[in-house]
């Protein structure tokens, strides 16, 4: 058996669209799996093709809702372990709760370990994923992690819009060192805000460490949820006399009124990835790049050996 017949790629039911253009960037097609839900609410797996002694690959993101699509995927897990799979190989391009990855107050979980716990458990034998929220995640699991970044793709994009007068703005102290390898890339200064959270997807700016006046500010994130903490900080450099803003982030998770949120006069564009699906009627002022050439070049490496960090034009995360 060739290693090409060996490989077996399965897309859950988060981003299908996706899973098809990693596997059309591979050259094979996706593997038939039938998904689908008992009345009482139990997800049912059943693959519809032999996949023992391959090596299996899931793609599944943790978009809305994310606890449903989590559940699936250790029952996707599960039925691929039982029908004797050479390897589980789970294709994560958001990693859900990773928000979560310490402990910010007593008595609180740390959940993006306990999701780590459970699908190693499960079965999963190696993880790809892109831009954790906490690079440290990588250390919860005692399996291989493949962490990838969009930081190319993205800084790529910006290069070619020619953008003038350019800074680039951490949103906070947790994305500077991203921001400052953006800035090295494009050869632009760098700025950083301050903020404090009061609540959950909350946040409030105090402080803004950078000159910013004249100047177009491109923010880059790993994600944006509810939009409220980005309109924010657009609008405190606003005050500050910049230009209106471009907005990068790797995973657009929008919850709720988010795209309508990012509909912002003060917006000149927002550059997401197709990390999870969003709406095909989205706006104009939303620009989707596609991470599919990044996760087959992963999927190549992992099957037929070879360095993950040859695939960072700038260095890995």
């Amino acid at each position: 058996m060739s290693s090409g017949s060996r490989l077996k790629i399965f897309a859950g039911s988060s981003n299908p669209r996706l899973a098809e253009n990693i596997s059309q960037v591979i050259g094979q097609p996706l593997g038939r799996v039938k998904l689908s839900r008992f009345k009482s609410g139990e997800h049912y797996c059943l693959y519809e093709e032999t996949i023992r002694n391959c090596d299996v690959f899931l793609v599944q993101t943790f978009s809305h809702p994310i606890n449903e699509h989590f559940v699936e995927l250790l029952v996707m897990i599960d039925a691929a372990k039982r029908a004797s799979a050479r390897t589980i190989n789970l294709v994560l391009p958001y990693y859900g709760y990773s928000r979560q990855e310490r402990k910010a107050a007593p008595r609180e979980p740390i959940s993006a370990k306990l999701v780590a716990d459970v699908l190693t458990t499960a079965g999963a034998d190696r993880v790809i994923t892109i831009d954790l929220h906490a690079a440290a995640i990588q250390g919860f699991f005692n399996i291989p992690v493949d962490h990838l970044t969009a930081l190319d793709l993205i800084s790529d994009y910006v290069r070619k819009k020619n953008i003038p007068n350019p800074i680039i703005v951490s949103p906070d102290a947790g994305r500077a060192t991203t921001a400052e390898r953006l800035a090295n890339i494009l050869d632009a200064p760098f700025a950083m805000m301050i903020k404090k959270r009061p609540e959950h997807n909350e946040a409030v700016i105090t402080h803004i460490i950078g000159d910013v006046e004249g100047r177009t500010p491109i923010i880059i994130e790993d994600l944006i949820d509810t939009g409220t903490t980005i309109v924010n900080v657009v609008e405190g450099l606003k005050e500050k006399g910049a230009e209106d803003v471009y907005i990068c982030a790797t995973h657009p998770v929008f919850s709720g009124p988010a795209l309508q949120r990012l509909d912002h006069p003060n917006i000149k564009e927002v550059v997401v990835t197709d990390s999870i699906a969003i709406p095909d009627n989205h706006g104009e002022r939303f620009k989707v790049l596609s991470v599919a050439p990044l996760l087959a070049n992963a999927i190549h490496i992992v099957v037929e050996g070879g360095s993950i960090s040859s695939l960072f034009k700038y260095g890995g995360v």
